[in-house]
């Protein structure tokens, strides 16, 4: 039977190569600093560069860039944007972890999450929550000003000094830390969601959203909401005993964003994934530069090219041991022999034969 011609032409067109994952890129937040080259973002973007990353995320801290003159002004992204591209980068995306943190801040926590805002805002915890929703709106039409299609943040967490079951949590405690989360985050998810960017949340302890049960959670609490995504970071996963591999078969359509960064998990019978309040070289969970811990990152970049993933591999440098110096130089070509350029057809494809519906149906022994 001849296929119709509308059908035919379809058919005839070619698939939609596959994109293989971006990168190598970089994290900034990390080694910002005072002395040069890390004390300005052309500086940082320079340095990058010349260690073999082609692009950079950016914190948004005004020593280097200035997220509230970005939203208003056009000028300033693009002159910002043609800076990292002389310097040999470009931007990947905007991070406003420590904002993002303090949409939502349970009192106990409100003195040593103070750092995390401009000094006249201390001590004013309403004040400092209507900032840093401020500041996510401002990402949001800074990213789209930039032409970034994701952002990096923090949930902020209500619920975090509950995250073990004792005392007995009352009922309907929980759905209700997760209503007022989603009450507050509602209206920053509309103005990505007005911008054309996602909200990549970092899946992190110390947030509500730190696992796939919790984001899962917050996830209903929006109804869904289209820009409510993730950002994979795999060390977070190890110090949790959390099986990160599964993390992505589970939640691979909201995985928008990717932290390259590794650790290891080496209990005993002295401590173990609370850590026994020890400093980060003590504890059994410790983050390492890329390559010293246990992440399976040959299985992880498989994982995310099998799915279509083609967002930046971002390098978030922290290790407890190796200096940051050694790790940065480090990251870039770690990064990109990881990288998989996705197959543009299948292994067996010299064994098949021409497409033929006839043909398929004598193999099949269905009479035309």
């Amino acid at each position: 039977m001849e296929q119709p011609a509308k059908e035919q032409q379809a058919n005839e067109q070619p698939a939609k190569e596959a994109m293989p994952i971006k990168g190598p890129a970089v994290f900034l937040a990390q080694f910002m600093g005072k002395e040069a080259p890390f004390d300005t973002l052309e500086n940082m973007a320079k340095w990058a560069a010349s260690l073999g990353y082609k692009g950079i995320q950016v914190p948004t801290d005004p020593a280097l860039f200035d997220l509230e003159k970005a939203a208003e002004s056009q000028e300033y992204c693009d002159e910002i944007a043609a800076t990292c591209r002389a310097a040999g980068v470009e931007i990947t995306e905007l991070s406003t972890h420590l904002q993002g943190q303090l949409v939502a801040v349970h009192p106990a926590y409100d003195e040593l999450f103070d750092n995390f805002a401009p000094a006249h805002l201390h001590g004013n915890p309403k004040a400092r929550t209507e900032w840093a929703v401020n500041q996510l709106k401002c990402a949001a039409i800074a990213s789209k000003r930039l032409g970034l299609s994701a952002h990096a943040t923090f949930s902020g967490a209500l619920m975090w000094h509950l995250v073990y079951p004792w005392p007995q949590r009352p009922a309907g405690l929980v759905e209700q830390g997760f209503a007022e989360l989603a009450k507050r985050w509602l209206p920053i998810l509309d103005a990505f969601n007005d911008a054309g960017v996602d909200v990549c949340y970092e899946i992190h302890p110390g947030e509500d959203l730190h696992d796939g049960a919790t984001f899962e959670m917050f996830l209903a609490a929006v109804d869904n909401h289209p820009r409510a995504n993730i950002l994979f970071d795999p060390s977070h996963f190890v110090l949790q005993q959390l099986d990160y591999l599964d993390f992505i078969d589970r939640y691979h359509s909201r995985i928008k964003m990717f932290h390259v960064k590794d650790a290891e998990f080496n209990p005993n019978g002295r401590s173990g994934v609370y850590g026994g309040y020890q400093d980060w070289k003590d504890r059994p969970g410790r983050f390492r530069s890329l390559g010293d811990g246990q992440v399976d990152f040959k299985g992880i970049f498989s994982k995310l090219t099998q799915y279509g993933f083609s967002g930046w591999a971002v390098l978030e440098w922290e290790c407890c041991l190796k200096d940051s110096a050694q790790g940065a130089a480090e990251g870039a070509p770690f990064i990109a022999q990881h990288i998989i350029q996705p197959t543009r057809y299948a292994f067996d494809d010299f064994a098949g034969g021409e497409v033929s519906e006839t043909k398929n149906n004598r193999i099949l022994g269905i009479s035309e």
